[in-house]
C-alpha cells in the first residue's frame, strides 16, 4: 500500500447520536448555544510514537517527523464537517523523512465516547538528550528510516452520567457544561498492532512483531466549571487487553495494560469559543520484566469557534432534509 507524504484528514460526522443533542439531558447541568451555525479553524498535531523501556529503566521514544496541520470545521444544527492538512514547510527537515497515513476519529456522544485509529508510519527519529547535545549546544537527532509502525483499532466506552456530564461541551464546545459534574466510564477496545525494523531495533530478538488484542477498561471523567465561561475537563481510563503475540515460533496469549487520558480546557463567550484538548491512547505491544514497548497514539488541538445566528442560504434551503435526518437516533 502506497502511503502519501503528507497527512490528510477528512472527518465527516453524520451520527445521529451527535445530531440529537437537545434530548434526554438535565438542563440544570447542560446548556446550549442559541446560534445554529459555527465555523471552527484549528491547529492540530496528530502522532504515533513508540516508547521502549529496558529493564534498567532507560526509555527511548521513537517519533515520526510529521508536519503540524491546519484545519477548518463547520457545524450546522449538530451536523459537522471538518478537515486538516499538514503542510511540508511545518516539518523540521533535521528529523528525517516520514511517510504516513494517519486517520483518527474521536466521537463524543451523549451516552458513548468512541475512537477509531487507522495508522501507518515509516521513518522515525530519536532526540539526543545526552552528552552530544550538551557539547554541540544544539538539537541532535538519530534517524531510523527503516522503522515502520501500524495500528488499526477502535475504542468505545459507555458514559453512565451522560444526561448531566457532557463530553461534547468539553471537547467539541457545541454545548455548555453549566455545573461541575463527573461520570464513570466502562468499555473496551480492539486493536491490531505491527512493528517492523530492518536492523536498528529488535522486538524480542525479532525484526518484526505483530499482535491482535482486545479487552476492557474503566475510568472516570470530570469537568470543573470554574465560572460560567471557563472550564477544565479531564478523564482517565485504565484496563487490560488479552493479545495474541505472533512474533515467536508459536502464538502466545498475553495480557497487556492500557490507559487512555483525555484533557481539555476552554473559554465560551456568547458567540465564540477558545479551546485546547489532548488525547493519548497507550497500547503495549510488549510487556515483560526485560522490555516494555508501547504505542502512544493521540492528538493535540487548539481551536477557535465563531458562531453565527444565520446559516448560509444553501443550508436553509435544505432545512427539511436536515430536520428529517436529525429525527433518527442510532444510540
Amino acid at each position: 500500500m502506497s502511503v502519501p507524504k503528507f497527512v490528510i484528514v477528512i472527518i465527516c460526522t453524520f451520527s445521529a447520536g451527535v445530531l440529537n443533542i437537545y434530548s434526554q439531558v438535565d438542563s440544570t447541568y447542560i446548556g446550549f448555544f442559541e446560534q445554529e451555525f459555527a465555523i471552527r479553524p484549528y491547529f492540530l498535531d496528530k502522532y504515533t510514537a513508540l516508547s521502549h523501556e529496558t529493564e534498567d529503566g532507560k526509555e527511548t521514544i521513537y517519533r515520526p517527523n510529521d508536519p503540524y496541520a491546519l484545519g477548518i470545521g463547520f457545524t450546522y444544527k449538530g451536523i459537522s464537517l471538518s478537515g486538516a492538512y499538514g503542510f511540508g514547510f511545518m516539518r523540521d527537515k533535521k528529523r528525517g523523512k516520514t511517510k504516513s497515513l494517519d486517520f483518527q476519529y474521536h466521537y463524543y456522544g451523549r451516552k458513548f465516547v468512541m475512537d477509531l485509529f487507522f495508522q501507518n508510519y515509516k521513518g522515525f527519529f530519536v532526540e539526543d538528550e545526552g552528552n552530544d547535545k550538551k557539547v554541540h549546544n544544539d538539537d541532535i537527532y538519530h534517524l531510523y528510516p527503516d522503522i515502520r509502525l501500524e495500528q488499526y483499532g477502535g475504542f468505545a466506552q459507555y458514559i453512565f452520567n451522560g444526561n448531566k456530564f457532557s463530553y461534547q461541551a468539553a471537547f467539541n464546545q457545541n454545548e455548555k457544561q453549566l455545573k461541575s459534574v463527573g461520570s464513570f466510564l466502562l468499555g473496551g477496545g480492539i486493536y491490531y498492532n505491527r512493528a517492523r525494523s530492518d536492523s536498528s531495533l529488535l522486538f524480542n530478538d525479532k525484526s518484526e512483531l505483530d499482535n491482535f488484542q482486545f479487552g476492557v477498561s474503566g475510568g472516570y471523567a470530570f469537568t470543573w466549571v470554574i465560572n460560567k465561561r471557563v472550564y477544565i475537563s479531564a478523564s482517565m481510563s485504565v484496563g487490560a487487553n488479552v493479545g495474541v503475540d505472533h512474533s515467536g515460533e508459536k502464538d502466545k496469549w498475553k495480557v497487556y495494560p492500557t490507559m487512555f487520558p483525555r484533557i481539555s480546557a476552554g473559554y465560551n463567550h456568547d458567540n465564540w469559543s477558545l479551546g485546547v484538548s489532548f488525547v493519548n491512547n497507550r497500547i503495549y505491544i510488549l510487556h515483560s520484566e526485560q522490555s516494555k514497548m508501547s504505542f502512544d497514539t493521540g492528538a493535540l488541538q487548539f481551536s477557535f469557534t465563531r458562531r453565527f445566528g444565520k446559516a448560509p442560504k444553501f443550508l436553509e434551503k435544505n432545512q427539511k432534509i436536515i430536520d428529517t435526518y436529525n429525527h433518527y437516533k442510532f444510540w
